[in-house]
């Protein structure tokens, strides 16, 4: 078997210019990798982000540092066993590993004549529905995006001198759940006090108030919030799901952050084994990366995959979302195409 891979990267314009604590987008730029063997080709993808030190020209050159290993794969090759291959190779870039990795998982799944979640879960039952994120801006543009989008869950970015006050004016309009995401904005103190204020106005949880390595002041969190705090930036790799266990009392998985499918199902399984709350989150992808990450749904206790809904034009067909519930594509593999 012989695979060919192709690498390709577009920019995508948002509908909105798109701002959390750190920094505001109003173009997404992307790399996708496609792996083909001649039959049936998959795809996986990686956005650029700043935090990460994720670009366009860094993804691209890793990715092409393997093409000798990916030509060289035997078939029917289990996808674990190319991830343990490629791992040390791009073990400086997790984010081009997650797209070969996606790629691979989606061709294997097509060879296989299997939808790609059929590989860890029998049943699309009883789903978590996506939230909808709504990024930093005034109030007044905050509340026109919620009624331009009714959603049954909101992600509601925060980080502002204003965030118990945006919270207050968004709830007067929505009775819609929401989750705060300050994105490492927060004091202890801060977090604590707008725990309290937001219990009471409907908030489900709070993602990661404090800075990525203040583990102190997690655990200070997870003793004496009255809100679940979950982790994000201070989970970013297999190894830091147990870490996270003793401060956290959830976990946001993102792909491109550990690696790719593989590692996310051996963290999600540490992360059962651990009581933890599981979620999986997306980094603005278009319907590739989406049409991924949705595959785990059955698994877990929440989903944040919305972010090709945030494009101007998408790439990609596949998953798609009516009022926050997950419509598989009727395919095999992550049923994602390219267009």
């Amino acid at each position: 078997m012989k695979l060919t891979i192709t690498i390709q990267n577009f920019e995508l314009p948002l509908n909105n210019p798109f701002t959390i604590s750190r920094y505001t987008v109003t173009v997404q730029k992307t790399v996708v990798v496609s792996i083909s063997d001649g039959n049936y080709t998959g795809y996986g993808e990686a956005t650029v982000n700043p935090y990460y030190n994720s670009t366009i020209e860094s993804l691209k050159a890793s990715a092409r540092s393997v093409k000798s290993v990916l030509e060289a794969v035997e078939e029917n090759t289990h996808p674990t066993k190319l991830w343990k291959q490629l791992e040390p190779h791009l073990n400086d870039n997790y984010f081009a590993l997650c797209a070969i990795d996606c790629a691979y998982w989606d061709l294997y799944a097509k060879q296989q004549q299997k939808p790609l979640r059929r590989f860890w879960s029998e049943h699309d039952e009883n789903l978590p529905k996506t939230n909808f994120t709504i990024g930093i801006d005034s109030v007044e543009v905050m509340k026109s995006k919620i009624q331009e989008t009714p959603w049954p869950i909101y992600k509601i970015k925060l980080g502002t001198k204003n965030d118990l006050e945006i919270i207050q004016s968004l709830r007067e309009i929505t009775d819609a759940v929401f989750r705060v995401d300050a994105n490492c904005a927060w004091t202890i103190e801060e977090t604590l006090k707008n725990a309290e204020a937001f219990k009471k106005i409907g908030v489900e949880f709070i993602e990661q108030p404090l800075k990525a390595d203040n583990w102190e002041g997690m655990k200070i969190l997870k003793e004496k919030s009255v809100l679940p705090i979950i982790a994000d930036e201070s989970c970013q790799q297999l190894k830091d799901v147990s870490i996270c266990a003793d401060v956290f009392h959830g976990i946001n998985i993102k792909l491109m952050k550990c690696g790719g499918i593989t590692p996310a199902l051996q963290m999600i399984q540490i992360a059962k084994a651990k009581q933890l709350k599981i979620m999986v989150g997306c980094m603005t992808e278009s319907t590739i990366g989406i049409s991924n990450l949705t595959q785990f749904a059955p698994l877990l206790d929440y989903i944040d995959a919305d972010g090709a809904m945030l494009l101007q034009n998408d790439i990609a067909t596949g998953v798609t979302f009516t009022n926050g519930e997950i419509t598989y594509a009727d395919k095999n593999g992550s049923g994602a195409i390219l267009i």
